[in-house]
């Protein structure tokens, strides 16, 4: 256990952090898996900025790489297209 209130006071702001974090991840793979599972392109048309938004965010806030995050939006982007 931590002797320190510094140390303390970082344990609880880090259980914050990843309690955030982890909401925002599993909120992005939500609405990922919801726009997969769309068969309307107009509808998919209208999901497909907030999405890559939500992506852009995560990465920038190292929840995931930006290389995924790149990754992600250009299959997304490609599925979009194809419908």
């Amino acid at each position: 256990m931590a002797n320190h209130k510094s140390a303390l006071k970082r344990i609880r702001s880090n259980e914050a952090k990843r309690l955030r974090n982890k909401y925002q991840h599993r909120t992005t793979r939500n609405a990922m898996k919801n726009l997969r599972e769309l068969t309307n392109k107009a509808e998919a048309e209208k999901l497909l900025p907030s999405v890559i938004s939500m992506l852009d965010k995560i990465a920038k806030n190292n929840i995931i790489h930006k290389n995924k995050a790149g990754n992600l939006k250009s299959s997304l982007t490609k599925h979009v297209a194809a419908l």
